[in-house]
C-alpha cells in the first residue's frame, strides 16, 4: 500500500506540516472562480480541497493512484465518482467530458509531461478550463526526489501552450509572515545541504534519496513548529496570495483554456 502522510504528501492533522498544508489548500480557494458544471480533479490525494469543489460542481469525477485513500472518498462524498488509475493516459474518461480540470502538485511527478497535458486538453469540453499547479523551481530549497522535474514559469506556459489555444500564468506567494517561514525552512535547509560536500543530492538516483529527504525533511519541520510554533501555527490560507508575478512565487498557477 503507498504510504498517504509523506513531508511530500502533507498531513492537514500535523501541526508541523501546517504552513505547506495551507498553502497547497490556497489553490483551492483560487480555483473556485472558475468550478462549475462537470468538474475532474487529477490527482485528489485525500482530497485537500473536495469541500470546496463539490457544492459548486454538477458533477464531480476525481481520479488518483491510491486506491485506499479512494475508498475513503467514496464513503465521505457518496455524490462523487472516484476512480483509481495510473496517470497518464486517462484511459477510463471520454473525451470532452468535462467543464473544469483541477490538477495540483501533480505534474512534476509525471514522467512525460507532454502526455499529460495532451490528456488533460483531450477530455476537457470546447471552452473548458484545466487549473494547474507545480512548484516554481526558482523557490525550491534542494532536490525533491519525489519529483521527476521542476519548472520555471516560462517553461511550463511553452510547455502548455502546445496543447492548449489560451494559457495564463500566474502564481501563489505569501505574505510576510509565510515569508518569514519560507526565509526560516531555508537558513535550515541550508545548513543541512552544507554538510552534502559530495554532491550526493543530485548526483544518486532519486529512488535512493526519498528515505533520507524524508526523515531529515520531517526532522526540520519539527524543528521549525518547536522554534516558532505560533509562526508555524497560525499561517492560514488567507496568508498566501495569488499574483500575476509568476516567477517570484512559490508556486506556479496556471489556467489553461481549450
Amino acid at each position: 500500500m503507498a504510504k498517504i502522510f509523506t513531508t511530500e504528501i502533507t498531513s492537514d492533522n500535523l501541526l508541523s506540516d501546517n504552513p505547506i498544508h495551507q498553502r497547497l489548500f490556497k489553490a483551492y480557494v483560487a480555483a473556485q472562480p472558475f468550478v462549475n458544471g462537470d468538474v475532474l480533479e487529477v490527482g485528489c490525494g485525500e482530497g485537500r480541497g473536495i469541500d470546496l469543489m463539490l457544492p459548486q460542481s454538477a458533477s464531480f469525477t476525481a481520479v488518483d493512484k491510491i486506491e485506499s485513500a479512494l475508498g475513503k472518498l467514496r464513503v465521505k462524498y457518496p455524490s462523487g465518482k472516484f476512480l483509481a488509475m495510473n496517470i497518464p493516459p486517462l484511459g477510463e474518461l471520454k473525451d470532452n467530458a468535462y467543464d473544469v480540470l483541477i490538477t495540483f502538485q501533480v505534474i512534476e511527478h509525471i514522467e512525460d509531461d507532454e502526455l499529460f497535458l495532451k490528456e488533460l486538453h483531450r477530455v476537457l469540453k470546447p471552452g473548458g478550463v484545466a487549473l494547474v499547479t507545480t512548484p516554481n523551481r526558482k523557490m525550491s530549497l534542494t532536490r525533491n526526489p519525489w519529483h521527476v522535474r521542476e519548472y520555471l514559469a516560462d517553461e511550463l506556459k511553452m510547455l502548455a501552450k502546445k496543447y492548449f489555444t489560451n494559457v495564463e500564468m500566474k502564481g501563489i506567494t505569501g505574505n510576510e509572515k509565510v515569508m518569514t517561514y519560507y526565509q526560516e525552512n531555508k537558513k535550515s535547509v541550508e545548513r543541512i545541504t552544507r554538510l552534502d560536500v559530495l554532491n550526493l543530492q543530485h548526483r544518486l538516483p532519486a529512488s535512493l534519496l526519498r528515505i533520507p529527504y524524508e526523515l531529515m525533511n520531517r526532522w526540520n519541520r519539527n524543528r521549525l513548529q518547536h522554534q516558532d510554533q505560533g509562526l508555524v501555527k497560525d499561517i492560514h490560507h488567507s496568508d498566501y496570495i495569488e499574483t500575476d508575478k509568476a516567477d517570484e512565487a512559490l508556486d506556479l498557477f496556471m489556467i489553461c483554456r481549450k
